[in-house]
């Protein structure tokens, strides 16, 4: 049955940034809802916000397209232009290699619920407010190349 059930899906919680890029994301909670109902095209993912959480640093993605619609609540999408109020309905879109850095911030109080959509990351990510680019041969290094260390 194509109806995902949001609830069988476990949610992988905060970021995957270093120390200390990942401590605005702490509450996070993301479920792969693309990945559970079998789609290999396309990354959709259900995003939960707490209260003062980020959906991410702010970034831009030079080789993949990015939607992000509010399903709930109330965010703040912070990007090249200022910050912008986004309400349930709302729907945000990120061209690819646009160096538009952006991030959605939820400074309600009250949880704000996204559904974020992108092709798999293929190209370079670029974080514009901290000392972090991703790429798909080297991970997740610094402006100037060397690696961040791995955790563990």
């Amino acid at each position: 049955m194509p109806k995902i059930d949001l609830a069988a899906i476990a949610p992988k919680r905060g970021g995957d940034y270093p120390h200390p890029f990942s401590l605005p994301l702490a509450g996070r909670e993301s479920r792969a809802v693309g990945r559970a109902g079998g789609a290999v095209d396309f990354n959709a993912n259900h995003v939960v916000l707490p209260p003062g959480c980020w959906s991410s640093q702010r970034h831009w993605h030079e080789g993949e397209d990015e939607l992000v619609v509010v399903l709930s609540g109330t965010g703040t999408l912070i990007d090249e232009s200022g910050a912008t109020i986004m309400v349930a309905g709302d729907i945000a879109v990120f061209p690819k290699n646009d160096g538009n850095g952006h991030t959605i911030v939820n400074h309600a109080d009250t949880n704000l619920v996204l559904l974020a959509v992108s092709p798999p990351e293929r190209s370079t990510v670029t974080y514009s407010d901290v000392d972090l680019v991703w790429t798909p041969q080297g991970g997740q290094r610094h402006r100037d190349g060397t690696p961040y260390p791995t955790a563990g």
